[in-house]
């Protein structure tokens, strides 16, 4: 297993690039799953004895890559999880879409439903008491032969959100078969990426931005980018 990719590290948070296929906290499966990577680099990295704490401040599905913020304390966990609920987090997802006749740049509003037994979520243009009200902004930054790529961000936060939204205009993420991609990727993955995240920092109260890198695989490749 590669060794994580660390984008910013301080006494109060850790946040890592994480690549796509990768659990953010264990399941069923029994894979590894980061945040025992990253207990286990601070572990080793800090000579720490006994038990280190990491705490989840949010999730990322396992088949998209991007910027993973965790907690080192639980002061700072408690702090960024009201940062998180007041939704005072600035985040930015690219994501490769097949080339189409949407607009350059368009806001996207639906009335999501969560099919927990598929693990899916359902977009409609109307709204009944069982869907929640999703938005997201994108914008097209570049064109590649076959793809283009998508600068989004979010209003809101649902289930796959960006997933579904994205498909029910008719342009699925590249790889993304359980939303209508034609075809999956080789690896499993699914070309949506968390590019940055903007807060203010729980105890230096000063902004933070961090930037993850995108994927070094097709597709991405062709996007020249920092």
């Amino acid at each position: 297993m590669e060794p994580l990719e660390v984008l910013y590290e301080d006494n109060h948070l850790i946040a890592i690039n994480k690549p796509s296929g990768m659990l953010v906290q264990g399941d069923q499966t029994g894979d590894t799953a980061l945040i025992e990577l990253v207990k286990q680099h601070i572990k080793i990295q800090y000579n720490k004895p006994g038990a280190v704490f990491v705490g989840l401040i949010h999730r990322l599905d396992r088949p998209t890559s991007g910027c993973v913020l965790l907690a080192k304390t639980s002061k700072a966990l408690t702090r960024m999880n009201k940062i998180f609920a007041a939704r005072d987090v600035q985040k930015t997802y690219w994501a490769l879409v097949p080339k189409s006749k949407q607009p350059q740049s368009a806001n996207l509003v639906h009335w999501l439903k969560r099919n927990s037994k598929q693990n899916k979520s359902y977009a409609y243009l109307d709204e009944q008491k069982d869907r929640k009200l999703a938005k997201l902004h994108y914008t097209i930054i570049h064109h590649l032969e076959r793809y283009d790529v998508l600068e989004i961000t979010l209003e809101t936060g649902r289930h796959h959100q960006i997933r579904s939204q994205l498909a029910a205009v008719g342009i699925p993420i590249k790889g993304d078969l359980k939303y209508g991609a034609p075809r999956s990727n080789p690896d499993g993955s699914i070309d949506l990426h968390a590019r940055k995240i903007i807060f203010e920092h729980p105890v230096k109260k000063e902004q933070i931005q961090i930037v993850a890198p995108p994927p070094k695989r097709s597709g991405w490749n062709s996007f020249v980018c920092d």
